[in-house]
């Protein structure tokens, strides 16, 4: 509206101009809300915990084969010490572990009953380490994995995946971020003691490879 209609239809341009302000004032404050954002999240981004898998020591693992003709299916007894270690990469963020359960797993099927690990707080660059003791008793196995089972014990090798499932926070100052969901995986190459002259699936005796050493684990966050 030019100066000349703003002479015969005052209230109106005035009130076409505080919109303008006022839309201004907005488009303003909501460039600042997400230029601040973008920042923070470039300068504090944070980094996924480093999970690592230090050892394994498998003290039993038998198999029980299913009955003749099919009456029964095998099934599983196994029980491991496991260490796991994490890190927290970030330099001015800390972590909050809310719940953690480990388990091990053989082909994708879980075989021993999840353990909870110790809730608490990493701070910047902070090491964590956990021993648990993982165990599984008479877990159906279907024929299939049973079978590959023996065929791995019998050749004294064996693939596990250990796993971490849980919920952390992330810290910053004195903010506390929302729960976001942790999956950890590692896999373990284990083979049997060199002085444990046994094998198969009776036996345990097991220990990671120790040319895999140090196992780095995925971790989604």
């Amino acid at each position: 509206m030019s100066s000349k209609d703003c002479e015969h239809h005052g209230a109106d341009c005035e009130r076409q101009r505080l919109y303008r302000r006022v839309f201004a004032a907005v488009l303003a404050l909501l460039l600042l809300v997400l230029l601040t954002v973008l920042v923070v999240w470039l300068v504090l981004r944070p980094a996924k915990p480093a999970f690592y898998l230090r050892d394994v020591a498998l003290s039993q693992l038998a198999v029980v084969p299913g009955l003749p003709g099919g009456g029964g299916g095998s099934s599983l007894t196994v029980a491991a010490q496991v260490t796991l270690s994490s890190r927290n990469p970030n330099d001015r963020i800390g972590v909050y572990y809310d719940r953690m359960d480990v388990y091990a797993a053989y082909k994708g099927q879980q075989v021993t009953v999840p353990t909870a690990l110790p809730r608490g707080y990493q701070g910047h660059g902070d090491v964590a380490l956990w021993s648990p003791n993982l165990w599984g008793t008479a877990v159906p196995l279907p024929q299939p994995l049973a079978q590959s089972l023996a065929q791995d014990t019998g050749a004294g090798v064996l693939l596990l995946q250990f796993r971490v499932g849980g919920r952390l926070r992330w810290k910053v100052g004195t903010w506390t971020s929302g729960t976001y969901h942790l999956f950890v995986n590692c896999p373990a190459l284990l083979t049997t003691n060199s002085n444990n002259g046994s094998s198969g699936s009776g036996s345990g005796g097991y220990r990671l490879q120790q040319q895999q050493g140090t196992v780095t684990c995925s971790v989604d966050v």
